[in-house]
């Protein structure tokens, strides 16, 4: 069983710092406009928050938070809720060089032992979580397009460009980056997409070395997670709360309402 989540909270913040959103606080402006997503003010707690107290429910002990290196901020934050239910540990990613470079940044604070890799900027529901803490090898979840549109805060024309999992028996034989509109019909309604939740062992650190930038100029962990040798996909029928955006505030901020933290 997985206990160790390295949680991406280094990037750039760049659509969540564009104009947009309406009502919001000064505390959330100001988080807006810094682009830290994970630390949004959310009634009275930060989207982080929810997020490790989400992980500490679905088994985790031990959270890995990478961040810039200017990260005063989060650290003041999270020794000010002072976790009593996880570990929570920060490693520092120097530069914005794209999702790989950013799981390759934790590798010392992970150690060599299997762990979740998520969304810094994403809550996840927490069956699906369980389920991917407990698969055995490198695994990811696939989230069925319909119900993510449903349960989620993520309208229809988002999740259509999100990357499509190609698997067979339950194996990971593809993923399909930014799909046409012939990809989505090819692939139909309840279709598996990513949302980067994964289950990794220590040898995609190895895979995060060997891959080069993308098109993007980035390394990206699409391109790692294609240089492993298998990978389960788990699928699951369940939304993700997505924050990137300060369009998103007012939804999760009123989806949240009464759900508690616990750190």
């Amino acid at each position: 069983m997985i206990t160790t989540a390295v949680v991406l909270a280094r990037g750039l913040g760049t659509r969540m710092r564009a104009a947009g959103g309406e009502n919001l606080s000064a505390e959330q402006a100001a988080a807006a406009a810094s682009g830290h997503k994970a630390l949004m003010p959310i009634g009275e707690h930060r989207l982080v928050d929810y997020s490790l107290s989400a992980l500490a429910d679905a088994g985790i002990t031990r959270a890995v938070l990478v961040v810039a290196p200017e990260h005063a901020e989060f650290a003041e934050h999270i020794a000010q809720v002072a976790p009593q239910r996880l570990e929570v540990l920060f490693a520092v990613q120097e530069e914005p060089r794209g999702t790989a470079d950013a799981v390759a940044a934790a590798r010392e604070a992970v150690g060599e032992e299997p762990f979740l890799m998520v969304n810094g900027d994403n809550l996840y529901p927490g069956e699906g979580v369980q389920q991917l803490l407990a698969a055995p090898g490198n695994a990811l979840l696939g989230f069925e397009r319909t119900a993510l549109v449903e349960q989620s805060n993520i309208p229809a024309d988002r999740v259509a460009a999100f990357a499509i999992i190609q698997q067979q028996d339950g194996i990971l034989t593809g993923i399909l980056e930014k799909p046409s509109a012939e990809d989505l019909a090819a692939a139909g309604e309840n279709a598996l997409v990513s949302m980067n939740c994964f289950a990794f062992t220590p040898e995609i650190f190895t895979a995060c070395e060997q891959i080069t930038p993308s098109t993007r100029g980035e390394l990206e962990i699409v391109d790692a997670v294609r240089a492993l040798a298998t990978v389960q996909v788990i699928p699951f029928a369940g939304g993700v709360l997505d924050l990137s955006r300060r369009e998103d505030i007012a939804d999760v901020q009123r989806r949240l309402t009464g759900v508690e933290v616990s750190l």
